[in-house]
């Protein structure tokens, strides 16, 4: 029986705004090349996976301001080869320091407050974990999901990054369930789903832009709302799948990754 579900934080309950596509296609455009937001959305989706896979091997936080610049460099060149635009490392740069310098902040999508409260309403255990290195308790509390969220856990606290095991671990003992009792939704196949099920716990991938429909052994919802439905209808054997989720090949980088 389910008695706790944890939560990502970024492209699982909240979005940037303005729109992350939206900031990339006015920087684009400002080096005239003209690029539509869903190529640019999906161009983001391949590149977050590059994102968090190198983040895991060495945390942001820990790099110094060059390794900084020469990480999103290439996390811009996969963005906009994924777009349809491929270019050169050092053009990559260049629109990369367009589109950072635009002010954007964090926003609830238009399902997740409606999500918590009634989740919380029937009685399950809700926190977050996510690798972000902010004040996840301030984020929330202004973003209004405080009043729904038992606890919040990040990568500085506990002192790894998702996908390792121990994140997991930590969040089990902060709801004091055991992994066949929790649950964790994730928008990353790796960081989200490897990373619960490395623990024990039962995972759901959110893929709210249609781009992960090439994973396997993984159970996928679009909306937050569906979760609701799925936990009142589906049995938990289905949520707990043994192999790890993915696909040949499916990591940018791979090979540079490790």
């Amino acid at each position: 029986m389910i008695k706790a579900i944890f939560f990502d934080f970024y492209n699982t309950l909240v979005r940037f705004w303005p729109p992350l596509a939206q900031i990339q296609q006015a920087s684009c455009q400002e080096f005239g090349f003209h690029l539509d937001q869903e190529s640019l959305s999906y161009g983001y989706s391949v590149a977050d996976i590059y994102f968090n896979r190198q983040n895991e091997i060495k945390p942001l936080a820990l790099r110094s301001e060059e390794e900084r610049l020469d990480f999103f460099s290439r996390y811009e060149q996969i963005l906009l080869e994924n777009a349809g635009l491929p270019v050169s490392l050092d053009l990559a740069r260049q629109v990369w320091q367009v589109a950072i310098s635009v002010p954007k902040d964090f926003v609830t999508f238009d399902d997740t407050l409606e999500s918590l409260e009634r989740l919380k309403g029937k009685g399950y255990s809700l926190g977050v974990i996510s690798n972000l290195r902010r004040d996840m308790n301030q984020l929330c509390d202004n973003l209004g999901m405080a009043p729904y969220l038992d606890f919040c856990l990040t990568s500085a606290e506990i002192g790894v990054e998702k996908p390792d095991p121990a994140i997991f671990v930590a969040a089990l003992k902060r709801a004091g369930v055991k992994p066949s009792e929790a649950l964790h939704v994730g928008d990353q196949p790796r960081s989200d789903m490897v990373g619960a099920r490395g623990a024990g716990l039962h995972a759901i991938l959110l893929d709210r832009g249609g781009w992960h429909t090439e994973i396997e052994n993984c159970v996928q919802i679009s909306r937050l709302d569906e979760l609701d439905e799925l936990l009142a209808h589906a049995p938990e054997s289905l949520l707990l799948h043994k192999s790890e989720p993915g696909v040949s090949g499916y990591y940018p980088d791979e090979q540079a990754a490790g």
